[in-house]
């Protein structure tokens, strides 16, 4: 983190103004994320911690992926100041960063002591050259592309990451895990906790925890060396590892963990690592215009053909059949 603390982020007794900017696009989870830990914090602690409100770009309903309205209260203006601005974006936030939106924000910062980018919200804080020189983060399906465009920005595969008086957080889980970081730093442990209790959320994480590919819930206590192949596995995607190596590091032998695998999971550790490279290479092929080729590369196969030809078997189609506007 940076030395740069932000009041935000500081013991403070009094409430907190923070605006949320929501994007149609946007998940649904990522907003309650947002919003829930604030009522929950004014509801337990019986005080107004936060004040909120809910805006969009042009003052009309921000649709959500779920094609549930989220109700705003007016448009954003960049003249109004506050405690905290939040920015969730979702699909399509991309092409509204390229809009004059972003010199809109880049103005409408020096009226916060913290801006966060939730989710798609992290590219236009990008985009607006708030992460320039800052450490940031944003979902993982993005992050090679995210890489790519804010070459001067530290990019990390954290779930949230605070720099300075900016934050951006890679979805919906680690925004509530962030919010739960904001009320402990403010009010204290004890209303933390007991947020998390009005919410029976016992998983908090730090900000560093790495986004997986795989969400394995409680998997780890339940299943512990399934836990460690399939994390093994999504962290060898451009370079697999053989089903013998994977069991040698989690401490099995190659059968024991093809009997695991069948038992809990239903199919072998080769078939379900091969499937876990192609949903892999499937996101890159809708979500990037990377040639076939380079996603080959990148999901393990040692040439664009075995990857059609593996691709077509699973898929039923060719890999270019999933490009958009096809």
């Amino acid at each position: 983190m940076n030395s740069e603390v932000s009041p935000v982020f500081l013991p403070d007794t009094n409430p907190l103004e923070v605006t949320v900017l929501v994007f149609s696009g946007a998940s649904l989870m990522c907003v309650a994320s947002t919003i829930d830990p604030m009522r929950a914090a004014n509801r337990v602690s019986g005080s107004t911690l936060f004040t909120w409100k809910i805006v969009s770009l042009d003052g009309e309903p921000a649709m959500m992926t779920c094609g549930l309205p989220i109700a705003v209260s007016g448009s954003f203006d960049t003249s109004e100041k506050g405690g905290m601005l939040l920015v969730i974006g979702g699909f399509g936030t991309s092409d509204i960063a390229r809009t004059t939106f972003t010199a809109n924000l880049r103005r409408a910062v020096h009226n916060y002591q913290m801006i966060g980018g939730i989710e798609a919200g992290s590219w236009l804080l990008g985009r607006a050259g708030l992460l320039a020189g800052r450490k940031a983060t944003t979902h993982w399906e993005d992050m090679e592309e995210f890489t790519a465009e804010f070459a001067d920005s530290d990019v990390r595969p954290d779930r949230y990451v605070i720099d300075g008086p900016v934050f951006t957080s890679g979805g919906a889980s680690p925004t509530f895990d962030l919010m739960l970081h904001l009320i402990r730093s403010r009010y204290g442990m004890s209303v933390a906790l007991d947020v998390a209790s009005v919410f029976i959320y016992d998983e908090a994480h730090t900000s560093s925890d790495a986004q997986p590919l795989v969400s394995l819930g409680r998997l780890d206590d339940v299943h512990p060396k399934l836990a460690g192949a399939i994390r093994l596995m999504e962290a060898h995607i451009d370079a697999p590892l053989t089903v013998g190596a994977i069991a040698r590091r989690c401490g099995l032998s190659a059968r024991s963990l093809e009997k695991i695998f069948a038992r809990a999971v239903g199919e072998g550790p080769g078939r379900y690592y091969l499937r876990l490279r192609l949903k892999v290479a499937r996101r890159l092929i809708t979500d990037t215009r990377s040639p076939l080729a380079d996603i080959a590369a990148r999901t393990g196969f040692s040439s664009a053909a075995a990857f059609t030809r593996t691709f077509r078997n699973f898929e039923g189609k060719p890999p270019s059949a999933f490009r958009p506007n096809h």
